[in-house]
């Protein structure tokens, strides 16, 4: 059993000594300041955490009470008061987390420039941290939506398993989600990790489809895996970056085989401090420190030693101690870092005014205020300042400041050198849809490529289609389904397809609706002007057959057959003729009233004549036998009140039908999908039966008055014509039942029309026509002993 040896420090990292170098240029500056803190100096002390979180811990505790040395059993070093008014740091977020839990139950401010981890905000973890960088919080949603911005949605993932990898990621995954973008894949890894989880991330790598690497990782696990890609030769990646990393000049120094070349991701913004260039490459101050650490760094910056050094190398050159730094090219030469150590120097900063407060300095400082940690850490938290620069200073209620960033794109010169290229802005302070702001022209991407990369598992579904989920994949894998009839997708990957409004119907490619086409039964088609016609031609006809009547009124035939009631029923038959016309042409409200009143009407009218002939036809016969005088109660005035009564029945049964529930224009869109049919809607269906009902009950009784009578000994007997006539309208209105229920649309309404006109057709060539035969042609017979005449044959048997 051996003791473990302490941790050392095994060398010396220029990026660490050029923060402590901003520290001490912000302090020098408010030390030789006359309006801040007058007549105070700001001292410091410095350690090296060396990455490490027991170093940083103990290094915090050390800062806090000056116990570097083990105390002695009698003092207690706790209770002594705080040796530092804040401590700066530390540079990464899992040491910061450590050193902050521990310092955090004194209220010692803690100030980071570079910790980012989103956990770090969480105030009753962490009550006394603060920082100059903005929270991964934002950087995470912030490379997310530059993500969606890009148009991938189909990424891998790598991050650092620490808390800056993990909780970063962690972020970017849940964000990522809710903007619809899937990661193939996410790994972690450490540094440290053996050689074999390494070259399984790489396996991971070249067995994805996805083309875009996400990355939370800091410069040097960033080193580890891009050896590793070059090694077995994978490349053509889009890397996506975090600040760690896309605009430190070491990572693209390091990345030897351009990998990396196109990479984009966000950085701070870029930032000047005029004097900190300068004093931070004023080396030669620096020589006059006797202390270790500007040995070894001088040793280092140079590659030379000096000869009291024990670890000099023979083929190593002596150190002077007057070298010259204009030919130096190395990382502490390299100022591209220099938003972060802005970050430094504002938290200096923000320190100094926190003091400037607290000792209430105007001219003086009121020096003999006693200061405690937690006064100290309530003002930095409340301050709000100005830099030189103009740049305002402040921190939100968990210790952030404002989230900007700038997106960088890695852009390869012609001598080979990465030129670190400003490509857009996020700032999340802005409005959600001005956040982010890229020009996608300017960027140079992987492969030296002008185009976008293309980086999605389905190709993108067209207008006219949605996504159909494949089993057992994640959301961004997907079949393009076409929409169904009646709904339409006008936009690229559409999850959904959306149904037209009724009034409309989707065209042919599904990305549009179009408004139906109205249909309805007009003048202008060939149906319609067929019907037309055929209504004209019976209203001619029955001019003409009323002309003929009237022109040989005084003929016995014509006489014979009750001359009034036969021109009131042509007078009908007219009307109904005509009122075929209103079923025609787009309804309307007055339109859809009107036609079925006047249908109604009009042949209850028309049957109520024909009923009236055929009582006449029975009353005259049985007038004839001894003794009858059955004429005499049914004389002309009794027939006119008969039809006159029949018809009023029927004027009662339409104006309660039109008063109650009137018939109403109505667009049907269930009929067709792709057409409105414009019909006339019964409103009350009773009214409508009972109009249709009480023509057949007349038209029935018409029927079986007339078959009585069609025997009866006359030799012009009007009966047989009536049957004949009654028994073609019962048919034509029996059958337009079921043909006008099964009929669709418009050719329901010629069904109608059709019936009307049939039935009109059947009563006026039935009962006219062969008394017109007989007065133009026959006129021999058109006498009254022929139709007086007993004994001979009967002409219309």
């Amino acid at each position: 059993m051996h003791k473990p040896l302490p941790l050392q420090c095994t060398s010396l990292n220029f990026r660490g000594f050029q923060y402590a170098q901003a520290m001490l240029f912000a302090i020098e500056e408010i030390n030789n300041s006359t309006d801040l803190l007058p007549g105070i100096s700001l001292g410091y002390k410095i350690y090296d955490a060396c990455g490490s979180i027991s170093r940083g811990v103990r290094v915090a505790l050390a800062l806090a009470n000056g116990n570097e040395v083990v105390s002695s059993p009698y003092e207690a070093p706790c209770a002594r008061p705080a040796q530092v008014q804040a401590i700066m740091g530390v540079t990464s977020s899992s040491p910061c987390m450590a050193v902050s839990t521990v310092i955090g139950p004194f209220h010692i401010p803690l100030i980071s420039h570079s910790a980012t981890c989103a956990c770090l905000s969480d105030k009753t973890k962490h009550p006394s941290f603060l920082r100059t960088i903005p929270s991964d919080y934002y950087q995470s949603r912030a490379l997310a939506q530059l993500v969606k911005h890009l148009g991938w949605t189909w990424v891998g993932a790598i991050r650092a398993n620490a808390d800056y990898g993990n909780n970063g990621m962690a972020t970017f995954t849940e964000t990522a989600q809710q903007l619809g973008i899937c990661l193939e894949y996410s790994v972690s890894f450490f540094r440290t990790d053996p050689p074999d989880k390494i070259r399984k991330i790489i396996d991971i790598i070249k067995a994805s489809t996805s083309k875009v690497i996400v990355t939370f990782l800091s410069p040097t696990e960033l080193e580890v895996i891009i050896q590793e890609l070059f090694h077995h030769d994978v490349t053509g990646y889009q890397w996506v970056g975090t600040e760690a990393w896309i605009s430190d000049s070491h990572a693209a120094a390091m990345d030897r085989h351009h990998i990396l070349d196109g990479a984009i991701g966000l950085s701070i913004p870029k930032a000047h401090v005029s004097g900190m260039r300068e004093f931070m490459l004023d080396v030669k101050s620096l020589n006059s420190s006797s202390d270790e650490i500007f040995t070894k760094f001088w040793e280092k910056l140079f590659n030379c030693k000096f000869k009291q050094s024990e670890s000099a190398a023979m083929n190593q050159s002596e150190c002077t101690g007057h070298e010259d730094l204009t030919g130096v090219q190395n990382s502490y030469t390299d100022m591209s870092l220099m938003p972060i150590f802005y970050n430094v120097y504002k938290g200096v900063y923000a320190v100094a005014n926190a003091l400037h407060s607290i000792l209430g300095c105007n001219e003086t400082c009121h020096d003999q205020v006693q200061l405690d940690s937690f006064t100290i850490l309530q003002h930095i938290r409340k301050i709000r300042f100005k830099t030189k620069e103009g740049d305002e200073v402040y921190f939100n209620e968990n210790g952030d400041p404002p989230a900007k960033y700038e997106i960088i794109n890695w852009q390869l010169t012609e001598n080979g050198i990465v030129d670190f290229v400003p490509v857009g802005l996020y700032d999340a302070s802005l409005p959600a849809d001005k956040q982010l702001n890229v020009q996608k022209r300017s960027i140079i991407w992987a492969q030296n490529s002008q185009q976008v990369p293309l980086s999605v598992c389905s190709e993108k579904c067209p207008p006219g289609t949605r996504q159909g989920l494949q089993k057992g994949k994640p959301v961004c894998c997907y079949d393009c389904l076409r929409c169904a009839e009646g709904e339409i997708s006008n936009i690229t990957d559409s999850i959904t397809c959306v149904r037209c409004d009724p009034e409309f119907w989707s065209n042919e490619r599904r990305d549009a609706c179009v408004k139906k086409e109205a249909e309805f039964l007009s003048y202008e088609e060939v149906m319609g002007a067929l019907l037309t016609a055929a209504s004209l031609l019976g209203t001619c006809l029955t001019a003409v057959v009323a002309f003929i009547f009237f022109r040989y009124r005084q003929t016995p035939i014509v006489r014979a057959n009750n001359s009034e009631l036969s021109f009131l029923l042509l007078f009908s038959l007219t009307l109904c003729f005509l009122c075929s016309l209103t079923f025609i042409g787009q309804p309307s409200e007055w339109s859809c009233m009107l036609r079925h009143a006047a249908f109604g009407i009009t042949f209850v009218l028309c049957i109520s004549c024909v009923l009236g002939k055929t009582i006449v036809v029975l009353m005259a016969f049985r007038a004839t036998l001894p003794g009858s005088n059955m004429m005499k109660w049914f004389g002309p005035a009794q027939q006119k009140l008969s039809v006159l009564g029949f018809t009023l029945v029927q004027v009662v049964i339409c104006i309660l039908w039109l008063m109650i529930s009137p018939p109403f224009p109505f667009k049907n869109f269930k009929m067709f999908n792709d057409k409105i049919i414009l019909e006339c809607a019964l409103g009350s269906a009773v009214g409508f039966w009972a109009v249709l009902g009480y023509i057949g009950l007349l038209a029935m009784l018409c029927f079986f008055l007339a078959f009585l009578a069609r025997k009866l000994p006359d030799n012009f007997n009007e009966a047989k014509f009536i049957t004949f006539s009654m028994l073609i309208f019962c048919a034509v209105w029996i059958t337009f039942i079921p043909a006008y229920v099964s009929s669709p649309g418009k050719f329901s309404v010629a069904v109608e029309i059709f019936a009307i006109l049939a039935s009109s057709f059947g009563l006026l060539i039935c009962i006219f026509i062969p008394k017109c035969y007989i007065i133009l042609l026959k006129p021999e017979k058109n006498t009254k002993k022929n139709m007086m005449g007993k004994g001979h044959q009967n002409n219309f048997d």
